[in-house]
């Protein structure tokens, strides 16, 4: 099965294709952009959807649905933010199909066309507040803390599996609050609920930050996010959390009486991450064998495959196998006992290291009389013959090991691949030769970030908020700069 996936070195963009769609995660659709997120992909997002839900819930927030339509009147409202996302939209004009009288299949009834137009939700701010105005007349009533898990459209003109693709999958949060203060404390509090996802779940570290003006969500005051950088040395953005100021409460007039008996206009956040985190895992921790998946987000963590040459030799091992997997079960860890008997052991242990389950365990009739089991790592891709005896105990600390060390790989993976520059030709060649994230001064405007995009296709990923200031002197201008920002090509 390897056989079938291209090297990462040789073409990257072909080999993550190839994983995603050997591997069984998701194929494409009739429909131009869009995917179908096959059983096992969805899986995985299952997997993230139950964690993140749950990290959600646990900092107060509740989730609710809002429609997929919203009205066109409703992007007028806020100017910024339809201007954002106006080449993105998709139209719903007419409400109804009719038979063709030529003959030719249906068409859209003419006679049928909506008063006004509906956006097919691209992100659902308008939609929200437009609500939030019903629900909101005193302090009494804030803060809302909502989430919706939802799919959103966004015509997009070149598209990739789960990174690109004019529908996805999402969770958009969407808050409102009393006081400045309150709002910017839940936008923080959000990007590091998905920081910590993303590296004690997902095994990849991120780095947090807040946007440039350039950068910035279409609406919003200030965008914080956190970046990751895949294995071929360009970044991309794992979630997004965004103090919106009062802009939507002014632009839908939601006010709320005060403590002291004035009225305010409320304060507001939204922040979200998609099924892009698919693609993040897949390129960020895969090698040429296929999908590694760190055990935490596998819905496959253990596989036992049975090797044995008659009917005899299967019925014990099989026996064993279901003892062993019944003590697994019992810890609360995901198995699959692979006794097809269409293909052999071969195939089935390519087939494990291809869709990235941790952990391999093949048992035969020779260790029933010792007592073993061989047990392989999908990480490392190395083996051992571990006690049945110990067998799930060695499990349970083998996915933990599992986990913290696809982590440890990403992160040195990371560190060798950050760079500091202080030259504009320096900074070029970096990004030419080696790529990653480069840490350059900048010297915060925006005429001379569209510049270096022009020029050299790199974005500000971030400006670092880890404290660290470290004066120096813009790479293009030489103006002044009070600190190095991140730089990289990006998905």
């Amino acid at each position: 099965m390897a056989k079938e996936i291209t090297s990462k070195n040789e073409n990257y963009s072909q080999w993550y294709n190839d994983i995603v769609i050997k591997a069984g995660l998701a194929d494409y659709s009739a429909v131009r952009g869009c995917m179908v997120i096959k059983p096992y992909g969805y899986a995985i997002w299952e997997k993230i959807q139950r964690q993140l839900d749950a990290m959600f819930k646990a900092t107060g927030h509740q989730n609710a649905y809002f429609p997929l339509f919203i009205p066109k009147s409703f992007f007028s409202k806020e100017a910024s933010h339809v201007e954002g996302f106006a080449k993105e939209c998709a139209i719903v004009t007419h409400y109804r199909l009719k038979n063709d009288p030529n003959g030719n299949g249906v068409i859209v009834d003419p006679e049928a066309e909506l008063e006004e137009e509906l956006i097919v939700r691209p992100t659902s701010e308008t939609i929200i507040w437009n609500t939030y105005r019903n629900w909101i007349q005193s302090y009494r009533d804030l803060p809302i803390l909502i989430n919706q898990w939802a799919n959103v459209v966004r015509w997009e003109m070149r598209t990739r599996l789960f990174l690109r693709t004019t529908e996805f999958l999402w969770q958009e949060g969407h808050t409102a609050h009393e006081t400045m203060e309150e709002a910017v404390e839940e936008t923080l509090k959000m990007v590091h609920v998905y920081a910590d996802f993303a590296e004690k779940w997902m095994g990849m570290p991120v780095l947090i930050g807040t946007k440039s003006e350039g950068e910035r969500f279409a609406g919003a005051i200030d965008t914080y996010c956190i970046e990751a950088l895949m294995q071929d040395g360009k970044a991309l953005q794992a979630g997004t959390s965004h103090f919106l100021g009062q802009n939507f409460a002014k632009a839908f007039d939601v006010k709320f009486a005060t403590k002291d008996g004035n009225m305010d206009y409320v304060w507001a956040t939204s922040w979200g991450v998609s099924t892009r985190l698919m693609g993040a895992l897949v390129m960020a921790h895969s090698d040429d064998n296929g999908l590694v998946l760190p055990p935490k987000l596998a819905p496959i963590q253990v596989a036992f495959v049975p090797i044995y040459k008659n009917d005899d030799e299967l019925a014990k091992v099989s026996q064993r196998i279901v003892e062993l997997k019944a003590m697994l079960d019992a810890k609360g860890i995901s198995t699959l006992f692979d006794n097809r008997d269409t293909v052999k052991p071969g195939f089935k242990f390519a087939e494990c290291e291809l869709k990235g389950y941790p952990i391999r365990i093949a048992i035969g009739p020779k260790d029933i009389e010792k007592g073993t089991a061989e047990v392989a790592r999908r990480d490392t891709l190395t083996k051992e013959f571990v006690s049945q005896e110990n067998l799930v105990e060695y499990v349970v600390n083998l996915l933990d090991n599992i986990q913290d060390n696809i982590y440890r790989k990403a992160l040195e993976f990371r560190e060798k691949n950050t760079f500091s520059v202080d030259s504009y030709e320096e900074f070029k060649k970096v990004l030419d030769e080696k790529g990653g994230f480069v840490m350059a001064h900048w010297d915060g405007t925006r005429e001379t970030e569209d510049l270096i995009k022009e020029e050299t296709k790199a974005t500000i990923r971030l400006i670092p908020n880890d404290g660290k200031k470290e004066e120096g002197k813009c790479i293009v201008t030489g103006k002044p700069s009070a600190q190095r920002v991140v730089f990289a090509r990006a998905y």
